[in-house]
């Protein structure tokens, strides 16, 4: 998912792609130590998509308590 993609998406939206993200994740590092992964990468774009959405979260909470 593109960063504009995200900066599109409503407040609501960015909190449920987020938790959707976060189970994922918590999904993948369990199997990880389970067993094998197929994609490793998969680990490190989820993580990063994690951090991209608080970050565009944060720079919205800001930027409401500038105005």
């Amino acid at each position: 998912m593109k960063i504009a993609e995200l900066r599109d998406m409503s407040d609501e939206q960015l909190g449920h792609t987020l938790s959707e993200t976060c189970e994922n994740l918590f999904r993948l590092r369990i199997q990880a130590q389970t067993e094998r992964l197929d994609a490793p990468s998969e680990l490190r774009r989820h993580r990063q998509l994690v951090a991209q959405i608080k970050t565009i979260q944060r720079e919205r909470e800001l930027s409401a308590k500038s105005r």
